[in-house]
Parts: structure tokens; C-alpha cells; sequence
């Protein structure tokens, strides 16, 4: 699933950073600065996949060296407390391919560019081999002075201020966004990515009555790991996957975060089934079905989603999200058919009225005409189906003697009619 990300961040010279180590280290080169009298070598740094340099138009000709270019811009500052150098840093998405997602990264750094005048050094990252491996991303390290003809010239005081910095960040993560989303359009992918906050997006989804997407998106922002912490995670996770045993986090943050990307990827996926039953019920409806029949395939297609997974693999990760189990429980329940017929007879005796109980009679293994003292209920009539069955069931013996007794019986009313008779009264 597509997710956005994009931080900003500052190369400080107070906390014993400079722009020459920043770029060094993510371009995978080796730079000397020369304010330091340091050599700074990452030429064996792996996972970099592409490397560029955007410069404004009327730049000069040393600023497509990267060693000149960031010497230069750490000469262009004097104080101690210096800031030499931006960090924009965006996740990719691994829905596109590596060709899009060079282009819109290019497309967001000739942005930064047009927009404040500043160098932009760009490297794009593959995922790391013991990580996620749709963890595709760049870091765009900008000058943190325009860039002219005659060298590093004023401050972008537009991004450094409190009054304006926000905002004009809040505008580059929505350019960032739609760059995202009009390529992941393009590539046929239904995924989106949103830059606003989980707050703002749940307001938006409650104003176009999408409750389901505001219970989703009703919680709080994934906990930051740290890079300590994200190293021995990705270790753990390596050394599970080779023994071929499931993850298990061993930091406490990585127990949070493991958690909570449980629980999205359990909501997405009761999500994903009942949209798959709610557009089945659709077609099936309108290709003339009725709605029990409908309904029984919309519930067919959400089961059929995964056959490998049963009902009880699904309560079971739901169960470890929210660290409860099955065990926890001490309610007392009957197993097998025996709980499933008890929970049926609590449902029948809420019914009220004669036929529920005659069904939990029923379901206790007695038959219908068991039903009145035992019961407290009276006996009913056989109805004409049953008395035909009765009677088809009967040996002939039986029905001759009956049928002998029916005649005499038929004798008697005739003689009684024949004595009420009026004889003077003509019929």
C-alpha cells in the first residue's frame, strides 16, 4: 500500500554536521572539505541507484561538481551555529516503476529549484537489503543560500521563518502528493497517498459520510523508531526470516509500531472484504438475483478472498493486536455441536409465542406430539399432511378395522338425523 512521507530536516553546523559529510554519505562519493581538512569516503556505500545535481539556470559552470558545490556553500557561511544545508527526504512509491520514480523525484527537485533558487543534490535510495523491501526513497540535500551567477548569494529566509517556513512546506508536501498520485493514476493503481493529517483526513472522509474511512484513519501517528532502534528491528526481522520463525520485536517501540501496522493491515483487510461483498451484492442484484441469493454470493466472494486463510487465522491476528488471546477469556463455553446448539436454543427461547418453543422442543430431540404436559403447552391437531402420512404408514389390517368403524359410525349419525326429522315438512 502507497504511504506518504516527507520530512525536512537541517545540516547544523552546532551539532557537528556540514554540508561536504551530507552529501558524501548519501551519493555513496568521497568529498574533502576543506573547511575541516576532512575526507569524507562512502564510496563503498551501497543501495544508491541514482544520483543528479539541478542547478537555477544561470548558475555557474563549478556548480555541477558536487566536491566544489558544497565546498562552496560551506565557505558561504561564517558562523559557528551555521545552517550549511536542507534535508528534504521522500518515500517513493513501490507501486511505480524505477523510471516514474526518478522522474517525479526530479519533477519535486526542479520545483525547489524554480521555487528558491538553491542547488539541489539529489540520491535515490534502494530499499535496504534487511528492511522493507518497498522502502524506496531519496534525500534531496538543498543549498540553504540562492544560487547566481556570481556564487551563493541571500539566505531562503522564506523556509527559515516561523511565520512562513510552515507554510511553504505545507505546499511542497501537497505538490509531493499530487506528483505521487498522478503517477500512481498512471500506472493503473487504485492506492492514493495523502499529505494531510490523520485529524484532517478523518474530518474529510466523516463530511463525505465515509464512516469507514474515519474509523481507519481514528488513530494516532506511527511512533518514530530512531535509527538505534530500526537497526536491531531489521536484524530481528532478518534473523526470523532465516530461521523461518515469525517476527517478534525486540525493542519497545518496535512493539508499538509492529502492533499498529497489525492492526491497519487487519482493518484494511475486513475493509477490502466488505467492499468486495458490497460490489458482488450490486451485480448480482441487478443481474436479476434476489437478495438472499445475492447476499449468499457477496458472502461467498469475501470468503473466497483468501482460501488459505480460515476464520480462526484471522480472530487470531486480531486477538495479538490488541495483546488479547483466547486463553484470557474466562467465560465457560461448551465445545463442538454442543455450544453451537445451546447458543441456537437461547436464541429460539427469545422468541416469544408458541412456535419458538416447539422449535427448542424440536431441538432437544423431541417431536411434536411430545409437546403439552411435558411442555406446557396443548397438544396440537396432526395437520392434514401428517394424518395422510398416518394413514399411508398404517399396516391394511389396521385400516380395514378403522374403516369398519368409520361405516358404523356414519350408521349411527344417519339413524339420529332420521329421527329428528320432521315427517310433515317435505324436503
Amino acid at each position: 500500500m502507497a504511504s506518504y512521507h516527507l520530512s525536512v530536516k537541517t545540516i547544523k553546523r552546532s551539532a557537528g554536521r556540514s554540508a561536504t559529510a551530507a552529501a558524501a554519505y548519501r551519493v555513496g562519493e568521497r568529498i574533502e572539505c576543506q573547511r575541516e581538512g576532512r575526507v569524507h569516503d562512502y564510496t563503498r556505500k551501497q543501495g544508491i541507484e541514482e544520483t543528479f545535481i539541478l542547478t537555477p539556470k544561470d548558475a555557474p559552470d563549478w556548480a555541477s561538481d558536487r566536491s566544489r558545490l558544497w565546498n562552496e556553500a560551506e565557505a558561504s557561511e561564517t558562523r559557528r551555529n551555521s545552517v550549511t544545508a536542507r534535508e528534504w527526504e521522500l518515500a517513493l512509491p513501490s507501486e511505480i516503476s524505477a523510471e516514474t520514480r526518478s522522474q517525479i523525484t526530479r519533477d519535486f527537485a526542479q520545483e525547489l529549484v524554480n521555487r528558491y533558487g538553491v542547488a539541489v543534490d539529489v540520491a535515490i535510495h534502494a530499499p535496504h537489503r534487511e528492511g522493507d523491501q518497498r522502502n524506496h526513497h531519496a534525500h534531496v540535500l538543498t543549498s540553504t543560500r540562492k544560487l547566481e551567477a556570481d556564487g551563493f548569494t541571500a539566505k531562503t529566509r522564506v523556509l527559515d521563518s516561523a511565520k512562513t517556513g510552515g507554510v511553504e512546506i505545507e505546499q511542497m508536501r501537497g505538490l509531493w502528493a499530487e506528483l505521487q498520485n498522478r503517477a500512481l493514476e498512471r500506472a493503473g493503481e487504485v492506492e492514493r497517498v495523502d499529505h494531510r493529517s490523520l485529524e484532517a483526513q478523518r474530518e474529510a472522509a466523516l463530511e463525505r459520510g465515509d464512516e469507514l474511512s474515519a474509523e481507519e484513519l481514528d488513530r494516532d501517528p506511527e511512533l518514530k523508531l530512531g535509527p538505534a532502534a530500526n537497526s536491531m528491528e531489521r536484524r530481528a526481522k532478518a534473523i526470523a526470516e532465516r530461521q523461518g520463525r515469525e517476527y517478534v520485536p525486540v525493542t519497545e517501540r518496535g512493539a508499538v509500531v509492529h502492533a499498529a501496522r497489525q492492526a491497519r493491515a487487519a482493518f484494511r483487510e475486513m475493509r477490502a472484504r466488505l467492499e468486495l461483498a458490497r460490489e458482488t451484492y450490486g451485480i448480482e442484484r441487478e443481474a436479476g438475483q434476489g437478495r438472499v441469493s445475492a447476499g449468499l454470493a457477496a458472502l461467498r466472494a469475501a470468503t473466497a478472498k483468501d482460501r488459505n486463510r480460515t476464520p480462526d487465522d484471522f480472530r487470531e491476528r486480531l486477538a495479538r493486536v490488541v495483546d488479547r488471546s483466547r486463553d484470557q477469556d474466562d467465560t465457560p463455553k461448551p465445545e463442538g455441536s454442543n455450544y453451537a446448539r445451546e447458543r441456537l436454543k437461547e436464541i429460539m427461547e427469545k422468541d416469544a409465542g408458541r412456535d419458538g418453543q416447539s422449535a427448542v422442543h424440536k431441538l432437544d430431540g423431541h417431536s411434536e406430539y411430545d409437546m403439552g404436559e411435558g411442555t406446557g403447552c396443548e397438544a396440537r391437531k396432526p395437520s392434514v399432511n401428517e394424518r395422510l402420512k398416518d394413514v399411508l404408514n398404517k399396516p391394511r389390517e389396521k385400516l380395514e378395522i378403522e374403516d369398519e368403524r368409520d361405516q358404523e359410525k356414519e350408521q349411527e349419525v344417519e339413524k339420529d338425523r332420521d329421527i329428528d326429522r320432521d315427517p310433515g315438512l317435505s324436503h
